[in-house]
C-alpha cells in the first residue's frame, strides 16, 4: 500500500473544476502536499523550485506549452527527480496527440474521464516500480554506466517482475560503456524471447551507428513490419536510407513518421532539410511551416526554421515573381524572427538579406538595394561571425543581390575561421574557384597538424611554437586559437607569467567570435575557466 501522505504532487490542468476534482481524489487517497497550476509555464517554474514525487499533467492546455513540450523541457533541463512519476492526462484520443505524447516517454498515459480507483491503481503500480528501480535510475542520471549494470542485476535478483525494465537500462549502459558486442547479444536475446519496440529500435540504432547499414536497414524494416505505429522506427530507417544514398526513399519514410506523429518539432525539421535536398520545395515549406508553429512554445525552437521556411518559399516560386500570399507569409515569418531573436546580430543580418531577396524577387529593386545596404552595415558592426553553414548562405545571398565583393569577403573570413575543417573546405569549393580563398592557410593547417602531434607526444614547447605559427598566419581561426590557448595554459602551470597570461587571453578573445552553436563552445568555456583559476 502506497503512503501518499509522504508524496508531493503537482497537478497541471487548465480547467479549474478538473484541478479541484483531481485534488479531491488525491486527498481521499491520503495526499496532503498538492500543488495545482493551470499552465505548463507555471509547472516549469515550480519544478525548478521543488522536487515532485508525482506529476499529473494534462496534454492540451490551450494557449502556451502543451504537456509534451513541458515534459521535453523537464527532461532536457534535468528537472525531474529519478523517482518522479510523470503521468500524461488527456481527453483527446487522436492518433497524432496520443503518439506525440507517448514519444516523449511519460511513465504513463491516462485518458479522461477516470475515477479515483483507477487513478490509485495506476499510481500504486508506477510508484512501486520507480521505487524498486531507484538505484538504477539514480546511477543512470549520474552517468555511472557501471553502477547501472550493478544496480540492474541486484534489482532483477530481488524483484524479477522488473526484469524487462532492467533489460532496457542494461542495454543503454552497455552502449555507454562501449561494450557493443555484449549490448547486441542482450538485445538479440530480448527480441528472441519477446519482440518489443524499444529493443528492436535499439538494435537497429546500434547497427546504424556502427556503420552496419545493411543490417540496420533490415532491422528497421523488421521493426516496422511488427510495429508499424512506432514513428522512431521510420525516422531511423530514413536516416539509414539517407546514408545509403537513397534520399527519395528516406523522404518517404519520414512522411510515414509524420503521418503517425506530426507534432514532433525535430521530425518536421528533418523533413524540411531532406525535402530541400531532394528539391521538393513544397514539402520543405510545409515542414518548416509546421516547425515554426511547433517551435513557438517549445524549448527547442530554432530560428533556422524561419530562415529555411523563407528559403523554401523562394525556391517554390522558382523563376516566377512571388505572389502576395507568399510575400505576406515571408514578411510575417521574418518579422517574428526579428522580434524573438532581436539580440542576435548575425540573425539580424541574415533576416535583412532574406528580406532583400524577397524584395528583389517581387521586382522591388530599390527596396532590395536599400535592405542589402542595411544588412552590410549590420555585418560590418558585428563583433562575432556566423557559423560556417550560415556564412556560406550569407555569401550566396549577397552574390544573388549583386554584392560579389562582399560575398567573397564573407568566404575569406569563413575560410580563415573554419578552414581547418575538411568539410568546410569542400563546401567553399562549391561556392568559389578563387585560389586565394581556397588555398588560404594551407601552411597554417600543416603547422597545426604538427602541433597536435607534438602535444600528443608531450612535447609541449614544440607544440606551442607550431600553434603560434598557425595562429599568426590565420589569426581568426578558432581551432588554432584554442590550441594555442590550451598550450599556453599547460606551460603556465610550471612557468606562470603575465606575458603568457595576456597572450592566452588574446587567443581566447579571438575564439570568442564563434557563434554560440559552435561545437567548440564548451571547450572555449572550459579553457576560459582554467585561465581565470590561475
Amino acid at each position: 500500500m502506497t503512503d501518499y501522505h509522504r508524496k508531493r504532487f503537482l497537478i497541471v490542468d487548465d480547467f479549474t473544476d478538473f484541478r479541484s476534482a483531481l485534488t479531491g481524489m488525491l486527498r481521499q487517497m491520503g495526499a496532503n502536499d498538492i500543488d495545482a497550476v493551470a499552465s505548463g509555464e507555471e509547472a516549469l517554474v515550480l519544478c525548478a523550485r521543488h522536487h515532485y514525487d508525482v506529476i499529473l499533467h494534462d496534454y492540451n492546455l490551450g494557449k502556451g506549452k502543451n504537456g509534451q513540450q513541458v515534459l521535453e523541457q523537464l527532461q532536457h533541463q534535468r528537472l525531474l527527480a529519478p523517482h518522479c512519476v510523470f503521468v500524461m492526462i488527456s481527453a483527446e484520443s487522436s492518433q497524432a496527440m496520443v503518439l506525440g505524447a507517448l514519444e516523449c516517454e511519460p511513465d504513463s498515459y491516462l485518458a479522461k474521464p477516470f475515477n479515483q480507483a483507477s487513478l490509485e491503481q495506476r499510481l500504486d503500480r508506477l510508484i512501486a516500480m520507480k521505487t524498486a528501480l531507484r538505484p538504477v535510475l539514480e546511477a543512470e542520471r549520474a552517468g555511472d554506466h557501471a553502477g547501472v549494470l550493478h544496480a540492474c542485476r541486484e534489482v532483477m535478483a530481488a524483484e524479477p517482475r522488473y526484469r524487462p525494465q532492467c533489460q532496457r537500462h542494461l542495454a543503454n549502459a552497455l552502449g555507454g560503456l562501449g561494450q557493443h558486442d555484449e549490448q547486441e547479444r542482450l538485445l538479440q536475446r530480448v527480441i528472441a524471447e519477446r519482440p518489443v519496440p524499444w529493443a528492436m529500435l535499439a538494435l537497429a540504432e546500434l547497427y546504424r551507428q556502427s556503420g552496419r547499414l545493411a543490417d540496420a536497414r533490415a532491422a528497421y524494416e523488421a521493426g516496422i513490419d511488427r510495429f508499424p505505429m512506432i514513428p522512431a522506427l521510420h525516422d531511423g530507417l530514413a536516416a539509414t536510407l539517407l546514408a545509403l544514398d537513397e534520399p527519395e526513399q528516406a523522404q518517404q519514410q519520414l512522411e510515414h513518421g509524420l503521418r503517425l506523429s506530426p507534432h514532433s518539432l525535430r521530425r518536421q525539421e528533418s523533413m524540411g532539410r531532406l525535402a530541400q535536398q531532394n528539391g521538393d520545395h513544397e514539402q520543405a515549406a510545409r515542414a518548416y511551416r509546421h516547425a515554426v508553429d511547433l517551435g513557438r512554445h517549445s524549448h527547442f525552437r530554432n530560428p533556422e526554421n524561419h530562415l529555411n521556411l523563407v528559403a523554401s518559399l523562394h525556391a517554390q516560386a522558382a523563376d516566377t515573381p512571388l505572389g502576395q500570399r507568399q510575400l505576406t507569409e515571408i514578411r510575417q515569418t521574418l518579422g517574428e524572427l526579428e522580434r524573438n531573436w532581436r539580440d542576435d546580430p548575425a540573425l539580424a543580418v541574415r533576416s535583412r538579406l532574406a528580406l532583400a531577396q524577397t524584395a528583389d524577387r517581387a521586382g522591388q529593386k530599390e527596396d532590395a538595394l536599400r535592405l542589402a545596404e542595411q544588412a552590410l552595415t549590420q555585418l560590418n558592426e558585428m563583433h562575432g561571425f556566423f557559423s560556417a553553414d550560415a556564412a556560406l548562405q550569407v555569401s550566396a545571398q549577397l552574390r544573388s543581390l549583386g554584392q560579389a565583393q562582399q560575398a567573397d569577403q564573407v568566404l575569406r573570413t569563413c575560410a580563415e575561421m573554419y578552414g581547418d575543417d575538411p568539410q568546410v573546405r569542400a563546401e567553399l569549393a562549391s561556392h568559389t574557384d578563387d585560389p586565394d580563398i581556397l588555398a588560404a592557410g594551407s601552411d597554417a593547417l600543416e603547422w597545426n597538424r604538427q602541433g597536435i602531434l607534438a602535444y600528443q607526444q608531450k612535447d609541449y614547447t614544440r607544440a606551442l611554437e607550431l600553434f603560434r605559427r598557425a595562429t599568426a598566419s590565420q589569426p581568426r581561426n578558432i581551432s588554432f586559437a584554442l590550441n594555442t590557448a590550451q598550450s599556453l595554459l599547460r606551460l603556465m602551470r610550471t612557468e606562470p607569467s603575465a606575458a603568457l597570461r595576456e597572450e592566452c587571453q588574446a587567443c581566447l578573445q579571438r575564439a570568442s567570435r564563434m557563434p554560440d552553436s559552435d561545437h567548440r563552445r564548451e571547450r572555449f568555456l572550459k579553457l576560459s575557466e582554467r585561465l581565470e583559476a590561475l
